[in-house]
Order: structure tokens, then C-alpha cells, then sequence
């Protein structure tokens, strides 16, 4: 390969978030374990990027800075080549993260009171986003059959037919459970919200990271008129730029746009730094090739993993990684309480994973797995997991 996916780059000094928490949760860990909690990559980052902001700082002043008209053509040429639409500059905007879009997103387009529906397992700051707005929580659980997730429509229509559910915060692909939605069930979702005027957020921040034999469809194809709609997108999972603060946020409709900024306005909050608008930049105008080869490694890691727990570990179910680089694993036959799996997991496989209780009550016995990291350093893991279920196997 061109790019080196193989070098772990110690973070422990760093301030990273998780391996922090990793620290905290195990005062004891010893030196070489690696978290595969957070979704922020253990690889190291695109040299065009490095380099480019090197070039950046010798030639810049860091003052105050506002996306570019480049800018803004390099990000809306990436939606259309990448994802096959067309969004106009005048739509785009700029927030920290796609997760301060979620809460913008709540406060602009619904009102307390209101109900939300998400499709559990998901992403737990959509959780905190509806309850920290004060709005109501409005489940449509997945339905799990054969390892094989699906939307459960008859229950989404029936939610959306209800006037106090005002929105939909969609999670397309997946994550936690790695569907990467058919044409086909994008297009029914759409439909759904559409017809009872339920306000669509499609969060499809890891809509780059796509596994052989699999598309991503972006819901934005789906929507007959572009209003009561909200796409996000970011770098950050796709080149490891989460501490770049920088994402890309299309809201079509002008009045509805006005509302989203006026929410940012009342929280006196401002958009990226020079530094996360030149990565983004950079990102999206010279390192396809790099997204390439990433997309080889996460496959291969992927692979490596499923053959590992099929040979050595069949208790555990596999639910089949679609898109992103986050393996869902179902656990359950073990057992354990969700207490007891993180004690497993933290205290005898030495490992720091997102444990699925994180994800609501459909997640418990589920463990979320990054498998954004050198082959070398999951295997070591997977031999210390296996070695810690050991003495549990029936």
C-alpha cells in the first residue's frame, strides 16, 4: 500500500478522549492496549492533510475565518460526486460537530413537548439530543431476525401518523448496527415522513466508509421536495478529523435554515476554525486515494474478525458490517448481565469497547467494536477476548 496503516501511534499523553476514559475506567491497564471504543481512528491521518496544514500555518494569519467561495464548491462537489446530488452552497452550514446539529436541529423544528422517534439501537447522543430539548422520546425499535437488521414501517407509519411526532432523526448507515438502507427502504422512510409531515435529520456522517458489495443511498434521492429536511455530513470519521470540529450541515429550505441559524445565534456559537476548514478542504479535494486503501484495511479487518470469532468464538453472533467501521457483535448467549459484560470486557479481555447498553435497552449484551486500526493490533485483541470468555463457554 501507498499509506502506512500500519504504525499505532501512542496516544495516552495526547489528551484523547478515549483513551482517557479507557485510563479511568482500568487505572491498572497496562502500556499496549489500545480502546476500540469512540469512533475516532487508530490510523494515522492522510499526509496530504498533515502537510497541507504545515503549508497552511506558514503562510496564514489565525484570525477570525469564514468558509471560502472554494471552499464551499470543494464541499458541494464532494456531495455530488460522492453521493450523487446536488446541494447548493446557499444551503450549507458550518457546526463544531454533526452531534450540535442534532440539539439545533431539535430546538429549530420541533417544540417542547414533542415527540421524536428514533430507530433503537442508535446512536446515543440522538437520545440526548430529544431529552436534553425537552422533547419526548418515541421509540421504533429495528427488528432483529437471523443476525439481519431491518426498519420495522408499520410501526414508523403508525408513529408518524401521531400529530404530536413531529421528526425523525435517521442514522443512514447505521450505526451501531452497520446497515447501510436500500434505495428501496430510504425511499419508504422518506415517504413516511413526508406524507405526515414529519421533519426528516438523516445523519450520514459515515456515509464514505461503504463495504464491498454494498451503496450508499443518501435519503436526500428520496425527497420529492427539499424541505422539512436535514442532512449532515462531516470528515471526521472518513480522514480522522473528529478534533478538527468541522461539519457540513445541509438544510435546503431557507426559512428553515434561518431557524437553524438563529438557534446558533442564541448560543452565541460560531462555526469551525481556519485549521478544520483547511483539513476539511484538503480532504475532500486530494485524498480519495488514501479513502481508497482505508477502505481495503476496513475490510480486511473486518474479514480477519469474522473469521476469528466464527473459528474461535461461535457463541458470539456476528451482525453482518455493512457500512462504518463499527462491528456489532450480539453477546447474549453468554448470559451476562450488562454489568458483568463490561466487567468482562474492562477487567479480564482488557478491553474498552462501546458497550451496547449505550445504545438503549435493545443494545444490552451487544458490544460495538472499532475496527478503525492496524490488523495487528485487533488480532492482539481478539486473542485476549478470547482468552477472557474462555471460562464462561457453556
Amino acid at each position: 500500500m501507498k499509506y502506512d496503516f500500519e504504525t499505532l501511534v501512542d496516544r495516552k499523553e495526547q489528551g484523547s478522549l478515549k483513551w482517557n476514559l479507557m485510563r479511568t475506567t482500568n487505572p491498572d491497564i497496562p502500556d499496549g492496549i489500545v480502546p476500540f471504543s469512540v469512533a475516532d481512528m487508530e490510523l494515522k491521518n492522510p499526509p496530504q492533510i498533515i502537510e497541507g496544514l504545515k503549508k497552511c500555518l506558514d503562510e496564514v494569519i489565525l484570525g477570525y475565518t469564514g468558509p471560502t467561495d472554494k471552499f464551499l464548491d470543494i464541499v458541494t462537489d464532494w456531495i455530488s460526486r460522492r453521493y450523487g446530488w446536488k446541494a447548493e452552497k446557499e444551503w450549507l452550514v458550518f457546526t463544531p460537530g454533526v452531534v450540535t446539529a442534532f440539539f439545533h436541529g431539535v430546538r429549530s423544528f420541533t417544540k417542547p413537548g414533542d415527540g421524536i422517534i428514533l430507530m433503537t439501537p442508535v446512536y446515543y447522543p440522538f437520545y440526548k439530543a430529544v431529552e436534553k430539548g425537552g422533547r419526548e422520546l418515541v421509540k421504533c425499535p429495528l427488528i432483529l431476525e437471523n443476525n439481519y437488521y431491518t426498519i420495522d414501517f408499520e410501526l414508523l407509519e403508525e408513529l408518524a401518523k401521531k400529530p404530536e411526532n413531529t421528526m425523525l432523526i435517521f442514522c443512514n448507515p447505521h450505526n451501531p448496527v452497520g446497515r447501510v438502507w436500500t434505495a428501496e427502504e430510504i425511499q419508504k422512510v422518506a415517504d413516511i415522513c413526508q406524507r405526515n409531515d414529519v421533519f426528516l435529520i438523516s445523519d450520514e456522517i459515515h456515509c464514505d466508509l461503504i463495504m464491498p458489495g454494498h451503496q450508499f443511498h443518501s435519503a436526500a434521492l428520496a425527497m420529492e421536495k427539499m424541505e422539512h429536511c436535514m442532512f449532515c455530513y462531516a470528515p471526521s470519521k472518513t480522514f480522522n478529523l473528529a478534533g478538527m470540529q468541522t461539519s457540513c450541515i445541509v438544510v435546503p429550505d431557507e426559512k428553515e435554515r434561518e431557524l437553524f441559524n438563529l438557534s446558533r445565534q442564541e448560543v452565541s456559537q460560531s462555526g469551525p476554525g481556519i485549521l478544520g476548514l483547511k483539513a476539511c478542504e484538503i480532504a475532500y479535494s486530494e485524498c480519495d486515494d488514501w479513502l481508497n486503501e482505508l477502505l481495503v484495511v476496513l475490510n480486511e479487518n473486518r474479514l480477519a474478525l469474522e473469521a476469528f470469532i466464527q473459528e474461535r468464538l461461535p457463541e458470539i453472533q456476528i451482525i453482518p458490517l455493512e457500512g462504518t467501521y463499527l462491528q456489532w457483535l450480539d453477546l447474549r448467549a453468554y448470559g451476562f448481565t450488562k454489568e458483568k459484560l463490561e466487567e468482562v470486557m474492562t477487567k479480564e479481555a482488557l478491553l474498552f469497547l462501546d458497550e451496547g447498553y449505550l445504545f438503549g435497552d435493545e443494545g444490552i449484551g451487544f458490544e460495538r467494536v472499532n475496527l478503525a486500526c492496524p490488523k495487528w493490533v485487533l488480532m492482539e485483541a481478539l486473542e485476549r477476548l478470547a482468552a477472557a470468555l474462555e471460562k464462561y463457554r457453556k
